[in-house]
């Protein structure tokens, strides 16, 4: 880490390669300058408002004085409109609909025995037996000895071999020879057949006229006069310096070595194989306890196709009931024609032909200017800024590359290393031969 010191490194290999020039001065930026400007007196509590309210007399708005309630002298008519246009109407009271009630009185007792109980005569009905068996169910003495449903209540019968009346595959060989004739061989008719026209080719003819060998460019480019471009590029000046180069460097001088040690390789440990045997046996094995169980054998027999021997009837109730119909094709139906045609002969004549007049064609101008080369007798001129106000610079070398700067004097050394030289003053003179600039300042590290 660098120590942070009061004094500061002006002079670097830049500012030596690169000095400063009076006469160039960098562009000023028209940018305005965002600085804050503080204002240390008080501020003031004004506002645009404060400043340009003016006030107004304000009145109080005046009431309206309120009317004492003297009430309407003589009597409220309650008389409405209802009251005056309605007439009453005399109006008789409601003859009820309903008869009136009459009392049934009578000496004898009501018998309350409804119609359902008088003319309902019970039927003596028995207790429907129920024709299941009683089974009373009995375990097996052996294990898993219950039967199925299946195996209780199924009756095998015999197999019925059933005869197939599928023909044969078997081939059938004629007797008669293989005729070998078809029906293209009996109804051919071959035809002659035309001659080919095979068009002659054309000979070849040479030109008349010699072979010029120019193209449109060289028949009607002519170059242009002018001189040889220079190159704007300045010439290169080699840097060269009669002092040796010094192969030193900061990593050189201040580099200590330390003491690396090799890194250790990691020994992977050897397998010793196990000298008990190994013991393969599971958990399954050490606890599953084996059952002698019969396998269970199914008392249904093996499906196997039914045959019958009598014959195959082709015979359906389709083909026996059902009647072909004579079925015509429906005829298209068509709407009536709105529009007439015409029985006559057409004569060919249309609106275009009636009324078009022709009129004679009018070429059009050309506004594409003459394509003629464009000459002239002055000079190019080739001069440009960069050849006009180019000034070359003089390279300079580095004053750290030397192991004494010349024009400065060694003055301070840092705890870092860093060398501090100040500048040799104006009555001392710099070593004959030295054509380097003098610097105000350098630092070097050793």
């Amino acid at each position: 880490m660098w120590k942070k010191s009061d004094r500061t490194c002006v002079v670097s290999e830049y500012v030596e390669k690169y000095p400063a020039h009076n006469s160039c001065q960098p562009p000023r930026s028209l940018k305005p300058r965002y600085e804050y400007q503080g204002n240390t007196g008080k501020m003031e509590g004004t506002t645009t408002f404060r400043s340009d309210f003016i006030p107004y007399e304000i009145s109080q708005r005046p009431r309206k004085p309120k009317v004492e309630y003297q009430p309407n002298p003589g009597e409220i008519d309650l008389a409405t409109t209802y009251n005056q246009d309605f007439n009453p109407y005399e109006l008789q009271p409601v003859v009820p609909v309903r008869p009136k009630e009459r009392p049934r009185a009578g000496s004898t007792k009501l018998d309350t025995v409804p119609t359902y109980k008088e003319d309902f005569r019970q039927w003596e009905i028995q207790k429907r037996e129920i024709p299941k068996p009683d089974l009373s169910y009995q375990p097996p003495s052996t294990k898993f000895g219950n039967t199925t449903t299946f195996q209780d209540d199924f009756i095998p019968r015999g197999l019925v071999l059933r005869e197939s009346f599928k023909p044969p595959n078997i081939a059938k060989q004629s007797d008669a020879p293989f005729e070998g004739v078809t029906s293209n061989q009996l109804s051919y008719v071959p035809h002659a057949m035309e001659a080919r026209f095979v068009r002659a080719p054309d000979e070849y003819k040479p030109s008349s006229q010699p072979f010029m060998g120019f193209t449109t460019q060289r028949h009607d480019y002519q170059g242009l006069r002018g001189h040889q471009s220079r190159s704007c590029k300045p010439e290169h000046t080699a840097v060269s310096s009669s002092t040796p180069f010094q192969s030193r460097t900061e990593f050189r001088d201040s580099f200590q070595q330390w003491p690396v040690s090799l890194p250790q390789p990691h020994k992977a440990a050897e397998y010793t194989s196990p000298t008990a045997n190994m013991d393969l046996s599971t958990t399954t094995q050490t606890t599953y306890i084996k059952h002698n169980i019969q396998p269970f054998v199914s008392a249904k027999p093996f499906s196997r196709p039914t045959r019958s021997p009598a014959p195959f009837q082709g015979n359906t109730t389709m083909r026996e009931d059902f009647k072909v119909w004579e079925t015509r094709r429906r005829d298209v139906i068509r709407k009536p024609e709105e529009m007439q045609r015409a029985s006559g002969k057409m004569e060919d004549l249309t609106t275009f032909k009636a009324h078009f007049v022709q009129h004679p064609p009018q070429t059009n101008v050309s506004c594409k200017p003459l394509a003629a080369p464009l000459r002239t007798d002055v000079p190019m001129e080739d001069g440009t800024m960069y050849r006009t106000e180019f000034t070359p610079k003089k390279i300079s070398a580095c004053p750290a590359s030397f192991t004494s700067p010349p024009g400065f004097v060694f003055d301070d050394t840092n705890e870092s290393g860093h060398r501090f030289f100040r500048k040799v003053a104006s009555h001392e003179k710099l070593a004959p031969g030295s054509n380097i600039q003098a610097p105000n300042a350098v630092a070097v590290m050793s």
